[in-house]
Parts: structure tokens; C-alpha cells; sequence
């Protein structure tokens, strides 16, 4: 290679470094102005996330929580702040991705792209929304139903979480369920590579039995309710990343064939 094709490989990859630092300044900014936002409401979007534990809770009135280091309450609305930042930011996050990838792509390979950088939060908030609408006071209430009222030679046993960890618990299956349900997206974007196919996703159909219930048991807490609720609607997801990747494989077999026909016309 001449010292002048050194030189001119060298400049387009400068531009898209100067490119790539700009759009994570851009990306910055965004989660920098999100987590002021939800700090300044931390406790506002913290009694929010507290609903579940109140509709588990029912009739009881008393309900508290608790921080048992000087810091902790501090912290958790530090992370809080930075949960709820993400959220806000991904707009802009997934436009600084599209606008940064859709140079280097075809026509018709940017309208393939867009429509699955919009399918990805609308899932996310999806799987959020049922752990916020049904896992977490299920789980939440199996927890609660284990306390011991006390009397006759036995403790009184209540549950009285700790702020970090109803955040963490809150958060870790917010992240479980809204990557999870991601699925489709992967499945469909890898069987338009060419990677995989509805023939093999549906051969594999029991091996993802397994594997998604070991998964959800690793994410979720250790009760039944939330592995089920994770782990059922994860599977009805698989089912529909095959129809989707079925689609895909009928549409490329239908323009192969229109092909075919239009050079079989042209050749005669």
C-alpha cells in the first residue's frame, strides 16, 4: 500500500472518530440533563416505584421503610436518579445511533434499520410495565405473606425493607424483563442476517424451555411467581420471533422469485 492510500484510509477514519466522540458527547449531555431531572424528583419517582408495594401491602396502613447507614438513602436516589435518566435519554440515545449508523447503510437498509430502534423501547417499556403492574405485587405479596403476626410464645416477624434493596429488587426486574423481551428484536434483525432460521428456532423450541426458565431464575428473586412471570411471557416472545423470522424468510423467497421472473423476462 502507497504512503498516499496510508493517507487517505487514514482521513475517513478520523472523521468517524471525530464523529463517534461527538455523538457520546450529545449522548452524555442527554443522561447528564436526565439525571439532574430525577434527582431533583428522586423521591417523588421513589413513592412511584413504591406502589407495587403498597397494592401488595392491601389494607395495611403502617407500611415504612428503612436505610440503615447514614449514606444509603443518599445513594439509592443517586442510582435512582441514574435509572430514570437512562430512561429519558434513550431517545436521544437511539437517535445519536441511527444518525451515526445510517451514513454506512443502503436506502433500504435504513428503513429495515429504524423500525427496530423504535421496537426496542416500546419492548422495554412493556416488560417494565408488567413487572410494575402485576410481577412485583405478586412477588411483593408472596414476600409479605410469610410475616408472623406473633402471640403465644411466637415473634412478631414483619417485613420491613430496606430503601437500596426494594430499589435494587425494583430495578434488577425492570432490566430482566425489558431485556428479555428484547427477544423478538434479536431473533428477527439475526434471521435477516441470515443467521438463523424459523426451521431451527422451532427445532429448538424445547431447548428454549430451559434455557429461558434457568434464566429466569438467575434474574429474578428466588419465588415461583416471578420466575413464571418472566419466564411465560419470554416464551410466548420466542414464538413470535418465529413468525416474525418466518415473514422475513416468505419475503426473500418471494423477491428471489419476482428476480427471477423479471431477468427470465428481460433475457427474452
Amino acid at each position: 500500500m502507497s504512503e498516499h492510500d496510508i493517507d487517505a484510509s487514514r482521513a475517513p477514519l478520523l472523521e468517524h472518530l471525530v464523529e463517534l466522540r461527538q455523538r457520546l458527547l450529545y449522548s452524555m449531555i442527554a443522561i447528564a440533563i436526565g439525571f439532574g431531572i430525577c434527582f431533583y424528583f428522586a423521591d417523588q419517582i421513589f413513592n412511584i416505584l413504591l406502589v407495587p408495594f403498597e397494592t401488595a401491602a392491601g389494607d395495611k396502613t403502617d407500611l415504612k421503610l428503612i436505610y440503615t447507614a447514614p449514606q444509603e438513602f443518599f445513594f439509592t436516589q443517586l442510582k435512582l436518579a441514574l435509572f430514570g435518566a437512562l430512561f429519558i435519554a434513550f431517545p436521544v440515545l437511539a437517535a445519536q445511533i441511527y444518525m451515526f449508523v445510517a451514513p454506512g447503510l443502503y436506502k433500504n437498509e435504513r428503513g429495515a434499520f429504524l423500525p427496530f430502534l423504535l421496537a426496542t423501547p416500546v419492548l422495554f417499556l412493556l416488560g417494565a410495565s408488567l413487572v410494575y403492574f402485576l410481577i412485583m405485587p405478586l412477588a411483593l405479596g408472596f414476600f409479605i405473606g410469610m410475616e408472623q403476626t406473633g402471640g403465644d410464645g411466637q415473634a412478631s416477624i414483619e417485613l420491613v425493607p430496606r430503601v437500596s434493596e426494594y430499589l435494587g429488587l425494583t430495578m434488577t426486574l425492570i432490566f430482566a424483563f425489558g431485556l428479555c423481551f428484547q427477544l423478538p428484536v434479536l431473533m428477527t434483525l439475526l434471521g435477516r442476517a441470515g443467521l438463523i432460521s424459523a426451521g431451527q428456532l422451532r427445532k429448538g423450541r424445547k431447548y428454549a424451555v430451559v434455557a429461558v426458565f434457568a434464566i429466569a431464575a438467575v434474574l429474578t428473586p428466588p419465588d415461583i411467581i416471578s420466575q413464571l412471570g418472566l419466564g411465560i411471557p419470554t416464551l410466548v416472545l420466542y414464538e413470535i420471533s418465529i413468525l416474525s423470522v418466518a415473514l422475513i424468510e416468505r419475503r426473500r423467497k418471494r423477491d428471489a422469485e419476482e428476480k427471477d421472473a423479471a431477468e427470465g423476462k428481460a433475457t427474452t
